[in-house]
């Protein structure tokens, strides 16, 4: 395991940083959206109105190609996108980017609305129906199908490895992003609430996945289709809760997302301070790892819905971003802001109980290794009490802040955080008790300098979103945020274990589905070690690996198919302002389009 983390965080973040997130990125990223939503006449407002009644099941028809309704793959497709990247992944970006990446995640969300719809129409335009009732579909089948087919030649093999790059890169995403940011979320909120080893965590969320990903696509569906608006409601509910209760506030803090986007707030409380281009980019990456616009993941569950014409799914893909986005995160955020957990006040004083030593030492080679390092009390009685309900016990993680000499190349700040967590001692080890505990300190850089004595809490991902209920209504964010990580855990995993499903498909054939299944499920535990990931920034980047590397595949896909796309729009709304495309029977009943009944 030490040499796993050691290479993660030797070649992997690196890579990651600097080249799948580069200025390049965001300029691309950005451009096809603005493209997109131009081209298409503003596809969006066609998403929340026509994708609405589409939703509804009116065109629902059991005798369509694929396996699920339109409402089961949007609700599929949501269980993927509404997430932890809601919980801990907008509490990460406003975390270490401030209130202002909420700002770049809505821009993100409009824009991905119209990704999300063209990418989708063309994989409902050229996947494989060849068996009616298990559809496949995605990029690799847009490029194969829709380009590679039609010329033929040298351009069969060549669209092949197109399409195996991006199955390859969907495995990686699938991997990291929809499945160990989930469980490493979940484990430490379940562990930091409730004292649950993070192992048990791991354990009992792969056991789980896999009952359900056995029974594929359809028991996905149907799983989803219940899930999923269950724990958006219940979630939902909760947000609403706590911004009623700062109702007053709500424009104020609008204002402040929008302003502080473009002069970010300066240092302050728990809040390390920012830069305008970190906020954005923290802000786009978050909101791109939410909602997944130009990722390609989402058209591979849409490809299973039951419809005869691409567009109608396209224009139900693309109310994803809105309702991940524009809602959910907005909801996550103001509840963040408004409790003032971002920049949060300390928790109390080491009263000169701490202190920086600095160190220089030689190893093996003769190379000199320079550093700080914490000296405090040997035992926590020797600790000042915390405000309830902090406590000073086992597996809780506190900070102090330092000031380093070379500010940080992103967030230009000098100031850090300096990690400790409440660990047994050996002398308790020794007598064989565990009523003696002790801080373990994180090292830091030689030269660094205390900025007070305060000690503050630290809460990484969703554990910050949790923290932040808490303080609004105690025990709000202990259970009923817990059990939504539980839930939003759970069907992003199910959900992304079908996606990576796929890919295995098209590069090995069908024999390597159950091998694939048992190594998703490995993964979580892997995941749910409590050294794999140590901070926010690394967590991030977890994250960002799997987003960063489908971007770099698909978005090349879905530029050269485009017009393509574009043309089946201008043919479908064409024939619904002519009055061709009425409805065929009236909206079934909700309970029935819930559990795909209409369908069936």
């Amino acid at each position: 395991m030490d040499a796993l983390i050691s290479l993660y965080r030797a070649v992997v973040e690196p890579f990651t940083d600097n080249v799948l997130w580069g200025v390049h990125t965001f300029i691309v990223l950005l451009g096809v959206g603005l493209l997109f939503t131009i081209w298409s006449k503003f596809i969006q407002w066609r998403a929340l109105t026509h994708g609405v009644t589409v939703v509804r099941g009116v065109y629902d028809d059991r005798r369509d190609p694929g396996a699920i309704n339109h409402f089961q793959a949007l609700s599929t497709a949501l269980s993927a996108t509404v997430g932890l990247g809601n919980i801990g992944g907008v509490a990460l970006a406003i975390g270490v980017g401030g209130p202002g990446a909420c700002f770049w995640m809505w821009v993100v969300g409009i824009l991905g609305m119209a990704i999300k719809s063209v990418e989708v129409t063309l994989a409902m335009l050229f996947r494989d129906t060849s068996d009616p009732d298990n559809p496949r579909g995605g990029a690799m089948y847009v490029v194969t199908r829709g380009w590679g087919d039609r010329v033929g030649g040298i351009a069969k093999p060549i669209s092949w490895a197109i399409g195996a790059i991006f199955c390859v890169t969907l495995l990686v995403s699938t991997m990291t992003g929809g499945n160990m940011f989930q469980v490493w979320n979940v484990a430490n909120i379940t562990n930091t609430y409730f004292g649950v080893h993070q192992i048990v965590v791991g354990i009992t969320l792969a056991t789980l996945t896999g009952l359900v990903i056995i029974g594929g696509i359809r028991r996905i569906g149907a799983v989803a289709g219940r899930v999923v608006p269950l724990m958006c409601a219940l979630y939902i509910l909760a947000c609403l809760v706590v911004v009623a209760m700062n109702l007053g506030r709500v424009p104020e803090l609008l204002a402040f997302i929008v302003r502080d986007a473009f002069t970010p707030t300066a240092a302050g409380g728990a809040f390390l301070g920012s830069t305008a281009w970190f906020g954005l980019t923290v802000g786009l990456r978050r909101a791109l790892f939410s909602n997944e616009a130009g990722q390609g993941s989402s058209p591979i569950a849409h490809s299973a819905a039951k419809t005869d014409e691409p567009v109608r799914e396209g224009v139900v893909a693309g109310l994803e971003p809105f309702i991940d986005t524009c809602i959910v995160c907005t909801l996550t955020a103001l509840v963040i802001l408004a409790t003032g957990t971002w920049n949060r006040e300390a928790l109390g004083s080491f009263r000169g109980a701490i202190d920086l030593t600095h160190h220089v030492e030689t190893d093996e080679k003769g190379e000199e290794r320079r550093f700080a390092r914490v000296e405090s009390a040997a035992t926590l009685d020797a600790l000042p009490p915390l405000p309830a309900p902090d406590q000073w016990l086992p597996g809780n993680r506190f900070f102090v802040l330092i000031e380093v000499d070379e500010a940080d190349h992103r967030t230009l700040s000098t100031r850090r955080k300096l990690v400790g967590e409440v660990v047994r001692s050996p002398e308790a080890a020794d007598r064989g008790t565990d009523r003696e505990f002790r801080l373990s300190w994180d090292d830091a850089p030689h030269g660094a300098r205390l900025v007070g004595d305060e000690v503050f809490s630290e809460f990484v991902g969703a554990a910050l979103t949790g923290h932040a209920f808490d303080r609004a209504v105690p025990g709000l964010g202990k259970y009923l945020v817990t059990l939504a990580c539980w839930l939003f855990a759970f069907s992003t995993m199910i959900a992304w274990s079908y996606y990576g499903e796929q890919g295995v498909v098209f590069l090995f054939g069908r024999w390597m589905i159950l091998p694939y299944k048992f190594l998703f499920c490995a993964l979580a535990i892997v995941a749910s070690v409590p050294q794999f990931i140590a901070s926010d920034a690394q967590l991030g980047l977890l994250a960002d690996l799997g987003t960063g590397v489908m971007l770099f595949a698909n978005v090349p896909i879905i530029l050269l198919m485009s017009p393509l796309a574009i043309r089946a729009f201008r043919d479908y709304f064409a024939r619904l302002r002519e009055g061709r495309m009425d409805p065929p029977h009236a909206a079934p009943p909700i309970t029935e389009v819930v559990e795909g009944r209409d369908v069936e």
